[in-house]
C-alpha cells in the first residue's frame, strides 16, 4: 500500500464533543458499561454535563447503586453544578448523601425520594444541609414509614417549591386493608410550602377533604390540583377551594367518592378560571354532572368517563347551555348511557373545535360512527376509539384510516382498541396506511392490538424509519391527558 494510504476510520478518532453527543443518547446504565472501553470514553462518560437528569431506582430503568459511598463518589465526580432531575430510592436518601448534594450540586430543582419499598428510615436527627433551590418535589409514601421526624428537618429549605408530588401505595394494592396511618403531616407541610402552583396527590389513602381544605388555605396560587384514587374525598371541601384559589385551572377528581350535595354546592359559576375537570367514576348522578356542567363557565378539557349518570340528558342540557363553545378535548370512555345518535348531533355540532375525543369502551359505537364524523375532526390531534370486549360488529379499518390521513393532519396520537378478531381490512390497505404515514407527519403514536394489522403497519413506518410510531396495547395506551396545559408538570418523573 502507497504510503499516502489514509488511517481506516475509527469511533476512536471523532472529537470529543462529537463522542459527548453519542453518549448523550445512552441510559446511565449503557454509559458506566462503555465506560471501560477506553481511557477516552471513560473520560467521555464522566463528563458531568451527561449527569443533568439521574434517576437510581432501578425498577424503572434507573441506575444500579450498590451504596451510600458509591453514591457520594458520584455526588463528587459527576453529578457537580449540572445536576438538575435526582431520583433516589429509600436506602440512598441518607443525611451525607442530602449534605453532599446541598454542598456540590447548587442547580439541583427537581428531586424525587422514593420511600415506598424502604424497610426503615434513616437516621437524619443531624441533618442541617438540603438541597436549596428545590422547585419540584415528589415523594413516593409507605403505609408504614412515617415521615414527620424527616420532614421537620427539611421544611426550612422547601418553601421554594411549586410543584408537589405525593404518590400514595394505591398501585401495590394496600390501599384501605386494617387502619390507615398519615405517614406525612399534610397540614404542616403546606404551612412549609406557600408558593405551591401544582398539587398532585395520587392514590393516597389517608387523604381526605380536611387536606385539600388545608392547602387552600395557605396557597393562594395553586393552579392545579390533583387527588385521583383518593378514595375518602368527597368534595365537602371544593366549595372553599373554588373560593379562596381564583387561578384555579385544573381539578383531577377521578375515582374519588363525591356525593352529589357537595359537589352542587360548590358555586361553579365563579370558577371562571377552571378550564379543565376530571369527574371519571366518581359515581355522580344525572343532576348533579347536569349541574356542574351548565355552570363552569369556560370549560375547556372534561374527563367524565364510567359514570352511570352520563347519558343523552346529560349532553342536551349541556349543548344547551352554550357552555361547551370552550371545549376542546373530550374523554367518555365507557359511557354506555350516551347513544349513538346523541354523540353524532355533538360531533356536528363542536366536532370541528375538539383537538382530543376518546369514545372508547363503547360497543355501539363502531366505525359508521367515525367514518360519519371523521370529516368534522379538522383540528384533532388525538382520538381513541375502539373496545377491547368482544362486541359481535366487524370494524372495517381500511376507510377510516383513508379518512384519519385526509381529514385529520393535525394527528399526533392515535388508539384503536378493538381485538385482532374484531378488526377487518382488505390485502390493498397498505394504500391507505402509506397516505396516514405521509399527510399525518405529526404522528407520535399509533396504538393497536397486537396481530396481523399491528405487524403490517409497524413495518410500513419501519420501511420510512419512523419506527417507534406503532405501539400495541400491551405497554402503550393513549389518552387526551397529553393536553392538560400542566400535562409535563403532572408527570412522576
Amino acid at each position: 500500500m502507497g504510503s499516502g494510504t489514509k488511517e481506516p476510520a475509527s469511533i476512536e478518532a471523532l472529537p470529543d464533543k462529537v463522542l459527548l453527543r453519542v453518549f448523550s443518547f445512552l441510559k446511565h446504565q449503557e454509559m458506566m458499561k462503555y465506560s471501560v472501553v477506553s481511557k477516552k470514553w471513560k473520560m467521555i462518560a464522566q463528563d458531568s454535563r451527561l449527569w443533568g437528569f439521574v434517576s437510581l431506582r432501578p425498577e424503572i430503568s434507573g441506575l444500579t447503586i450498590q451504596n451510600v459511598d458509591m453514591l457520594l463518589k458520584l455526588i463528587q465526580n459527576r453529578f457537580a453544578a449540572n445536576l438538575r432531575y435526582l431520583e433516589l430510592p429509600c436506602d440512598l436518601i441518607t443525611r451525607e448523601v442530602l449534605q453532599e448534594l446541598a454542598n456540590r450540586c447548587p442547580n439541583l430543582t427537581h428531586l424525587l425520594l422514593d420511600f415506598s419499598h424502604g424497610a426503615q428510615l434513616a437516621d437524619f436527627s443531624e441533618l442541617n444541609a438540603f438541597p436549596t433551590k428545590i422547585k419540584y418535589l415528589c415523594l413516593c409514601l409507605s403505609e408504614t414509614i412515617f415521615l414527620d421526624n424527616f420532614m421537620k428537618k427539611i421544611y426550612n429549605f422547601i418553601n421554594g417549591v411549586e410543584l408537589l408530588h405525593l404518590y400514595g401505595t394505591y398501585e401495590q394494592g394496600e390501599e384501605e386493608e386494617g387502619e390507615v396511618y398519615e405517614v406525612l403531616n399534610i397540614r404542616t407541610l403546606k404551612q412549609a410550602t406557600p408558593n405551591l402552583r401544582v398539587i398532585n396527590m395520587y392514590g393516597i389513602s389517608f387523604i381526605d377533604d380536611s387536606h385539600i381544605e388545608a392547602f387552600s388555605s395557605n396557597c393562594i396560587q395553586l393552579a392545579v390540583l390533583c387527588v385521583n384514587y383518593c378514595s375518602k374525598v368527597q368534595g365537602s371541601t371544593i366549595k372553599i377551594l373554588v373560593q379562596r384559589c381564583k387561578y384555579l385551572r385544573c381539578m383531577m377528581l377521578q375515582q374519588t367518592n363525591l356525593t352529589a350535595d357537595n359537589m352542587t354546592a360548590v358555586e361553579w359559576e365563579k370558577a371562571t378560571a377552571l378550564e379543565e375537570l376530571d369527574i371519571t367514576a366518581t359515581d355522580l348522578s344525572q343532576a348533579t354532572i347536569i349541574d356542574i356542567l351548565t355552570r363552569v363557565p369556560a370549560l375547556q378539557w372534561l374527563s367524565a368517563g364510567q359514570l352511570d349518570g352520563m347519558n343523552d340528558t346529560v349532553l342536551t342540557q349541556w349543548m344547551n347551555s352554550g357552555k361547551c363553545a370552550t371545549l376542546r378535548a373530550l374523554d367518555l370512555d365507557s359511557s354506555d348511557n350516551v347513544t349513538e345518535d346523541m354523540l353524532g348531533k355533538f360531533l356536528e355540532r363542536f366536532g370541528g373545535q375538539l383537538e382530543g375525543l376518546a369514545l372508547s369502551g363503547m360497543g355501539h359505537v363502531t366505525d359508521t360512527l367515525w367514518n360519519a364524523f371523521l370529516p368534522r375532526l379538522v383540528n384533532a390531534r388525538i382520538l381513541v376509539m375502539g373496545t377491547s370486549e368482544a362486541i359481535t360488529t366487524k370494524i372495517h379499518v381500511d376507510h377510516m384510516i383513508d379518512s384519519l390521513a385526509k381529514f385529520c393532519p393535525k394527528l399526533e396520537r392515535l388508539e384503536f382498541r378493538w381485538d385482532n378478531d374484531t378488526l377487518r381490512f382488505s390485502d390493498k390497505n397498505q394504500k391507505a396506511i402509506d397516505l396516514l404515514r405521509t399527510k399525518c407527519l405529526s404522528l407520535k403514536s399509533m396504538v393497536l392490538c397486537d396481530g396481523k394489522l399491528y405487524e403490517i403497519m409497524r413495518g410500513n413506518f419501519e420501511r420510512a424509519d419512523r419506527r417507534s410510531v406503532i405501539r400495541t396495547t400491551v405497554n402503550s395506551k393513549v389518552t387526551i391527558h397529553y393536553l392538560l396545559a400542566a400535562y409535563d408538570e403532572l408527570l412522576f418523573g
